[in-house]
């Protein structure tokens, strides 16, 4: 990322029926109870910097084209095969000369995992679209990328696996129920999208940058799905596009970019606020730490519109794909100090917050099981959690 500068017919129903959806999906999908957030999974020390199984395989230099790059996305690769083979893998492939490859051409390959109703056509479902970059800097040589992007990727694997078992158990009660209709709420699917060189190789221009990125959105706008499908392409069926990167340093600060998913942000927010009060938040020992997302107060009339930071977004952003960046940025302090090594602290697994990195894993698996309205089909609290939960709920009550 960088700092901020500045067809085919389509049938009428089906235009009305993509509106609506739009229009649902920011109001309409049931908030999860506190005592779901209780029973939320714990990573346990599945994001430890030395052997955790989802964070410590990414600890290492993964640019492009690379050997670890390699690595990496067969860590990946094995996750969803091994741990959620109910979802769909796809790999996009492209190539493109680099600054640095002497006139060569670098393979870029993107990871998608994706999980739709059993009954739906890929064309009538709408993805919320958890988003990472899994590559890392070029140089200095050695560059790890812990917050840029690790720790993010680790995040959406563990977020992922804590819903899957909800969306088995949901979408097998909808079709034993026989509720499966193409109405608009029920055509929800998730997708993560591990991008790859999202970083530039030497100084960062509208060419080198964003490599997967620009590949997958110009491939995507151009994929037609089946006549008469709800969504004409796979672009225009992304519900909401999340963009995770620079997370895991302590005290993070997220703005709200964009007026047109400030709503999300929202609800971001408010679950952050819930799991504090809930005393679920690992690095929120005390009250005088302070909010992560800045901009909870403000209405989306108070967030002006502008390109934001330069990142993964701007080519699906430049398509009309809503966004909801959360990014680590504060507004006078910049990025996290360890951001490209550029103050002398190294990006790398020991300057990691891993309460903070815990936290986040708890904050994302509440959003997408709050979008996915997976209330009543997430695993409930038990023991002293349920104990705790049942206090909290009667005090609130007095």
């Amino acid at each position: 990322m960088s700092p901020a500068n500045g067809g085919l017919f389509r049938p009428v129903l089906a235009i009305v029926i993509a509106l609506l959806y739009f229009l649902l999906a920011s109001q309409a999908y049931e908030g999860i109870s506190d005592n779901t957030l209780n029973a939320l999974p714990r990573p346990n020390n599945d994001f430890d910097i030395h052997n955790g199984a989802l964070l410590a395989p990414i600890l290492r230099p993964r640019v492009s084209g690379t050997a670890g790059s390699v690595a990496v996305l067969q860590h990946f690769a094995d996750f969803f095969r091994t741990t959620l083979p109910s979802w769909d893998l796809h790999f996009q492939n492209s190539t493109s000369t680099t600054p640095v490859s002497n006139g060569k051409e670098v393979p870029f390959v993107n990871l998608i995992a994706s999980r739709d109703p059993p009954w739906a056509a890929p064309g009538d479902v709408g993805r919320l679209t958890l988003v990472a970059h899994y590559d890392s800097k070029y140089s200095p040589e050695g560059f790890i990328g812990a917050i840029d992007s690790a720790v993010p990727c680790a995040v959406l694997m563990h977020s992922m696996r804590s819903i899957d078992a909800a969306l088995t158990k949901k979408w097998e009660q909808m079709q034993t129920e026989g509720n499966t209709d193409s109405s608009l709420e029920e055509q929800k699917g998730v997708q993560v999208i591990f991008l790859d060189g999202e970083e530039s190789f030497k100084v960062w221009t509208a060419t080198d940058s964003l490599y997967g990125a620009r590949s997958l959105a110009e491939h995507w706008d151009s994929e037609v799905n089946p006549a008469m499908s709800t969504y004409k392409t796979p672009l225009s069926s992304i519900s909401l596009f999340v963009l995770l990167d620079l997370l895991g340093s302590k005290n993070p600060t997220i703005q709200s970019y964009f007026s047109t998913t400030h709503w999300a942000y929202k609800k971001l927010a408010q679950l952050e606020k819930r799991l504090r009060d809930l005393k679920l938040f690992k690095s929120s020992a005390d009250s005088s730490q302070p909010a992560w997302f800045m901009d909870m107060s403000k209405s989306e009339h108070d967030i002006p519109t502008f390109l934001g930071i330069q990142d993964d977004h701007l080519p699906f952003m430049e398509r009309g794909v809503e966004i909801l960046h959360l990014i680590d940025a504060h507004p006078a302090k910049g990025f996290p100090v360890v951001w490209h090594n550029e103050k002398g602290v190294p990006d790398d697994g020991e300057h990691l917050d891993l309460d903070t990195v815990e936290d986040w894993g708890m904050l994302i698996t509440a959003f997408a099981a709050e979008w996915m309205e997976l209330e009543g089909f997430m695993p409930q609290p038990s023991g002293e959690a349920a104990k705790t939960v049942d206090r909290l709920n009667k005090k609130t009550e007095l």
